[in-house]
C-alpha cells in the first residue's frame, strides 16, 4: 500500500496498556493532519510484538483506520 504521509509515526511498546496508549497518540495525531484534505486514512501496521507504525494512507478511506500485518 502507498502511503503518503513523509515519515511514519513508529510505535514501541512492551505492555499491552503502553501500546494503546501510543495508538490513541498516534491516531488523534494523524487524524488532525487528514481533516483539511479529507482524503486518507490511517494504516497501522505491526512489525512485530510491540513494535507498530501508523501512517496516513491513500488507499484507506477518510474516516477509516486499518491495521495490517507485516
Amino acid at each position: 500500500m502507498e502511503t503518503s504521509v513523509e515519515d511514519a509515526i513508529r510505535i514501541h511498546a512492551t505492555s499491552r496498556q503502553e501500546l494503546d496508549e501510543k495508538l490513541e497518540v498516534a491516531v488523534q495525531q494523524l487524524q488532525a493532519v487528514a481533516m483539511p484534505a479529507r482524503t486518507h486514512g490511517i494504516l497501522v501496521t505491526r512489525h512485530e510484538s510491540g513494535a507498530y507504525t501508523a501512517t496516513l494512507s491513500d488507499q484507506v478511506p477518510f474516516g477509516i483506520t486499518m491495521e495490517r500485518i507485516r
